[in-house]
């Protein structure tokens, strides 16, 4: 059977191709997509030649992992079911992850249509929806994921490293549980998008160079979390003589070889480190759960829609930055 995908055929560079995928079965899902949503940050490293598998960097012994299919999450209408398959009906509007490809270095895709997908990895959206506030639900649920593990109550101050989408899912999941929230970041346009409520702010650390003293100013009574979601250790050491007894970090950067913290600074103040990854059903279903009432708010994010056919030129904006961008959705259909 044959798809239309976005390939990563070599470092740097992706094309839009017509690539062979697996015959379904009968667990699978076929789902034409309507929109797939980039992950700038784990595609951009997969399509740089950074990683090698999910969160394991690539080292110089290991192959380049090309030509592969990248993403992870899309939104689309099923057109067929396997017979074992019960959740989801021919019709129906979904959400799904990675699907099935061949002929790839990984057997598994996102940008690609249509989607043989297996049943466990497709999620019925609520009716009357608006499906493309889905299309990036595991990154979304990165967010939730950063965002739920750390201990806080109503009041605390919560600083958020990063002003890209992870960032704004874990500080609208901080604020969901009461958390006064600092979004730490360097992109005005970005920062701006962030919807402060009574106790919050943004600092631009790339303007500022004395916003450690900022951020104590603002959490006179000490930091109770520190969420990294762009992978800097150097921040995340600025911000530790400020925070509080038994506090949290949680992470979900992308650290690369470098993701070493000495762990006897968190013993001194009995901090816990929590590394969230990956994806799970009841986790799925919360963050889905979240969308679906405002708690997480997504398309405000979409700075650019691009048809698929554009893939290339999506993660050109991308990969090179010579405009401000941060959400990127792939429209499968003629808007």
């Amino acid at each position: 059977m044959m798809a239309h995908a976005a390939v990563a055929v070599e470092p740097w560079r992706v094309e839009w191709r017509e690539i062979a995928v697996p015959d379904p079965g009968p667990d699978d899902v076929v789902v034409a997509v309507t929109h797939s949503w980039i992950s700038n940050g784990t595609e951009g490293s997969f399509v740089r030649g950074e990683r090698i598998a999910g969160d394991t960097p690539r080292s110089e012994t290991d192959p380049l992992p090309f030509p592969h299919v990248p993403g992870y999450q899309k939104v689309g209408v099923v057109q067929w079911v396997g017979g074992n398959v019960r959740h989801v009906s021919v019709g129906d509007v979904v959400f799904a992850t990675v699907s099935r490809v061949s002929g790839m270095f990984y057997d598994h895709g996102g940008h690609v249509s249509p989607a043989v997908t297996h049943e466990s990895q497709v999620w019925n959206l609520p009716d009357g929806a608006e499906p493309v506030a889905f299309a990036g639900l595991v990154l979304t649920q990165v967010g939730y994921n950063v965002g739920v593990r750390p201990s806080v109550s109503a009041g605390d101050a919560a600083v958020v490293i990063g002003d890209g989408m992870v960032g704004h899912w874990s500080a609208q999941t901080l604020q969901s549980r009461g958390a006064r929230v600092m979004m730490l970041g360097r992109h005005d346009e970005r920062l701006s998008l962030f919807a402060l409520r009574a106790g919050d702010a943004v600092l631009n650390i790339s303007e500022d160079p004395d916003w450690p003293d900022h951020v104590r100013r603002w959490a006179a009574d000490g930091v109770q979390v520190v969420a990294d979601t762009v992978g800097s250790i150097a921040t995340i050491e600025s911000l530790l003589p400020m925070m509080r007894h038994e506090g949290h970090i949680s992470s979900a950067g992308f650290y690369g070889h470098g993701g070493r913290i000495d762990i006897q600074m968190l013993r001194n103040r009995e901090i816990t480190l929590h590394a969230p990854a990956g994806w799970s059903k009841e986790r799925m279903d919360a963050t889905l759960a979240m969308v679906n009432d405002g708690t997480l708010q997504t398309t405000h994010l979409i700075s650019h829609r691009l048809p698929a056919q554009e893939a290339a030129h999506a993660f050109d904006l991308i990969l090179h930055r010579r405009e401000p961008v941060l959400g990127v959705v792939l429209d499968w259909v003629a808007r």
